[in-house]
This record gives structure tokens, sequence and C-alpha cells, in this order.
């Protein structure tokens, strides 16, 4: 009996990427006796890209899709694609072309060799730009010091999975996925592969600097309770930093010295007040997600699906 494979492609908006990216994952599998099947998730692409995934299916059966009726982002894309397969081994990987095929064949030599989860992360080169190299590292730094996971520079939403690790993957339900934190929180036995990332082969990238911080955030708090903390601790710095004012106070209400400089006393309360937004605000993004949580909306809808 052969073992099944599956791989599962997130597509948004990625009509001049389809047919490419699936010539190049059939050259790399022509290879293997793996039984695979190629799933596109349309995350409520708005241009040809479901239409292209649609042609594909009816002149190869290996190629499967689902079709979310919006667009509900990359990470439940992800989830609609592995709760509908009952593969024995996932890949997951971008449609852009950026996650490189012909990796594919390395990541499935790692679970013959007895991983249940290849991971990758890719090492940044000059075409990333300086600033979202930059920002990048400094996400993973951050993330690795504040939570209880440490995760690669530069890890990625390529990976395969297998066995008891797809099982428990599909078990998780909450509300806002961070599946780079999730995987390496799962354990199971895990190797890392770097890769070059290739040039994105048509069209623009979906991650817009807002989304990365929208995604970074999410990173933070999905797996680390530090922050709170933070707040908690930098309110009781400040607490008792005014405790040494009194002295202050008192002397001048006994000498009657005039107190000079509404300036310093204007510049010190909006200080202040920005640190307790500060704080409030991190509260507030715990409070948000317990939420989006409580009200237990599903995280993706299928409009139309070949499988």
């Amino acid at each position: 009996m052969h073992t099944t494979l599956e791989i599962i492609l997130p597509a948004h908006n990625e009509h001049g990427n389809v047919i490419p990216i699936y010539d190049e994952i059939k050259q790399a599998l022509a290879i293997t006796e793996y039984d695979y099947t190629i799933l596109f998730v349309d995350d409520g692409s708005t241009d040809e890209t479901l239409g292209q995934i649609k042609d594909l299916a009816k002149i190869d059966n290996k190629v499967k899709y689902i079709e979310l009726s919006r667009n509900f982002g990359h990470q439940n894309a992800i989830k609609a694609g592995l709760d509908a397969s009952d593969a024995d081994v996932i890949i997951m990987m971008d449609c852009d072309l950026q996650h490189p095929p012909h990796l594919i064949n390395e990541l499935l030599k790692q679970y013959e060799l007895g991983y249940d989860i290849v991971r990758t992360h890719r090492i940044e080169n000059e075409t990333a730009g300086y600033f979202k190299r930059k920002t990048s590292n400094l996400f993973y730094k951050i993330l690795n010091q504040l939570s209880d996971i440490t995760l690669e520079q530069g890890s990625a939403d390529f990976r395969l999975i297998s066995g008891k690790a797809i099982e428990q993957l599909k078990s998780f339900n909450e509300f806002d996925l961070f599946y780079r934190g999730l995987i390496k929180w799962m354990g199971f036995k895990q190797i890392s592969l770097q890769y070059h990332p290739e040039e994105r082969f048509t069209g623009q990238t979906k991650y817009t600097y807002k989304k990365m911080i929208s995604f970074g955030l999410n990173g933070f708090t999905s797996f680390s309770t530090k922050p709170l903390y933070f707040a908690a601790y930098l309110g009781l710095v400040f607490s008792i930093s005014s405790i040494l004012y009194i002295p202050y106070i008192i002397h001048a209400f006994y000498t009657g010295t005039e107190v000079q400089g509404w300036a310093s006393v204007i510049a010190t309360v909006v200080f202040f007040g920005g640190v307790n937004l500060m704080i409030l605000g991190i509260i507030g993004i715990y409070i948000s997600k317990l939420f989006s949580q409580s009200k237990n909306r599903p995280h993706y809808i299928v409009k139309e699906s070949n499988l």
C-alpha cells in the first residue's frame, strides 16, 4: 500500500502562478512513488485563479480544490485544506513559487528518515528588501524572548507533517491561528531545513506591512502572557517612582515655594497617559482574542469543492 501525500496550496489572486507551480510540483514528484494529490484552497480570489484550478482539475484527477466563500486569510485557508485532507503525509506551501517545489523531495527524504514534522526556514537575500529583512529578524528575536517556543529566523509556512502530528494539528481550534508556533509547540520528532526563497513568479505579495504587524502581534499573544506581566511591572515601577516625589511636595508646601514650569507638568502627564494607553492596549489585545474565541464562529466557509 502506497503512502498517500497531499500538497496543500492556499491561493488568493494567484492566477499567474497556478499553472507554473502545478507544473513544477508535477516535475518534482515525477520521480516519487507516493500516491499524491494537489489540493488548491481558493481563498476568495477575485481574478481567474479558481477558473484555472478547475481547468487543471478537468485534465488531471490528482488536482483537487476547495473554494472558500470569501477571503478568510492565509492561516484559515491552510486549516481548510488540513481539515479536508485524509492523507498520510501533508506538505503545505505557498502558491507564489517562493517556496521552491524542488525542495519537496528533500522534505520527503527527511520524513523517510523518521521525522514526523519537517519545517523550513528561509535564508534572507538582498531581494527581500532591507526594511523587511530587519523587521523579520526583529520579530523572531522578540518572539523567542517573550514566548515559550523558539523559532528559527525566517521560519516559513512551507512544511511537511505526518501521522499523529496531523491528527493533533487538526484538533486545534483557536480562532487566531499561528501555525509556525503551533507546529513547533506540538513536539514530535522535528527538523528544520533552510532554503533560499525564489522570486515571486507573478503578482504582488499579499503581506502588506499592516498585515505583517497584525501577524506579529498574533504570534506574540498566542504563545506568551509576558506582555501582560510587563504591563503590570511597568505600572508597579512608576507607582513606586511616584512616591519619591512626596518629599518634594512636602518641602514646597512648608517653604511656600512657587511651582514653576507648566510645560514639564504637561509633558509628564502626557508621558504617563501614553504609558496607561499602552498598558490598556496590551490588555485589550488579549481581551479581544477571548471575545473572538467565545463567539465560536467557523474559521472558514466552503462554497464549492471537488473532493
